[in-house]
């Protein structure tokens, strides 16, 4: 009698283990099935509500798992540092060209002020401080847009990416959109970095899906499906940037999201946030 009631209660132990079993597994088809959502990424960081380019803002942005777009450009003594202009003047409280500045001249200057007084003090961030910076953040997926200004800055990038863990994290935009040799050069530093090249019009669509050391296709204009299926079937991926996307314009967000872009760059990050999540289906 004792065995009896032991082999019904491994039977029914065995059912229940094998519903719970069943359970997970179409739960994760479930999960692995839908979409996956457009990544965020915020133009020079949050800019409508801090100094563009310092490492308070992008560190806000991570928090808030959003990606961001941030610029390179050297300095008179070849380093690299996070500036969007060639110059000083608009972002700082000084002046004069960012490739004539020594690092140390460029870091007593302070890049908060000019946007609000609470920001003073934050300083010129060096991009081995911002790609520090997003190796703290490895618990949540994000893009980073790497927009390359200077000049022959590829390997450099490249090598600090890879120094920090993050450059599976990166897409090299700025002179890499249109200029090969600048994607040729990325790729020579490591295969595993992704470059981009720009669409600016329907008719331009093939060229960038051809283009040879290429990942993403960089949209300047909301494709219609059938183009974003075209660059999924070839193993690429889809960025769209510029004015039809930049501002605040909820209806193109919106289409862009309908067709399948993989990132949307945007000076309206939160807005566009607020948007996704409510294209969420309810759980």
């Amino acid at each position: 009698m004792a065995q009896t009631e032991t082999g019904k209660t491994m039977q029914r132990l065995m059912l229940s283990l094998s519903v719970m079993l069943s359970c997970v597994m179409t739960c994760s088809r479930s999960h692995a099935d839908e979409p996956r959502q457009a990544f965020v990424v915020a133009h020079r960081g949050l800019l409508l509500h801090a100094p563009e380019n310092t490492l308070a803002n992008f560190r806000a942005c991570l928090e808030l798992r959003l990606g961001f777009e941030f610029d390179v450009q050297r300095t008179k003594d070849v380093e690299l540092v996070c500036v969007h202009d060639d110059t000083l003047n608009r972002t700082t409280n000084g002046t004069g060209s960012v490739s004539k500045r020594t690092l140390a001249e460029i870091r007593t200057l302070d890049a908060g002020s000019w946007f609000d007084p609470k920001f003073a003090g934050e300083r010129v961030p060096t991009i081995d401080e911002v790609l520090r910076l997003v190796a703290e953040y490895r618990q949540h997926e994000s893009l980073m847009a790497v927009d390359l200004k200077a000049e022959d800055v590829e390997a450099d990038v490249v090598k600090l990416a890879e120094k920090h863990g993050v450059l599976p994290r990166l897409l090299f935009i700025g002179r890499t959109i249109s200029e090969p040799k600048v994607r040729e050069r990325i790729k020579q530093a490591s295969a595993a970095a992704k470059t981009a090249a720009v669409a600016n019009t329907s008719e331009e669509l093939p060229k960038a899906l051809a283009a040879p050391n290429t990942d993403w296709v960089y949209f300047r204009y909301i494709p219609i499906p059938g183009q974003i299926e075209a660059v999924h079937r070839a193993g690429k991926r889809a960025f769209i940037a510029g004015p039809t996307i930049a501002g605040h314009q909820p209806t193109h967000w919106q289409q862009a999201v309908e067709v399948g872009l993989d990132a949307i760059l945007t000076d309206y990050p939160l807005e566009l946030r607020t948007l996704l999540r409510q294209n969420q289906p309810r759980r």
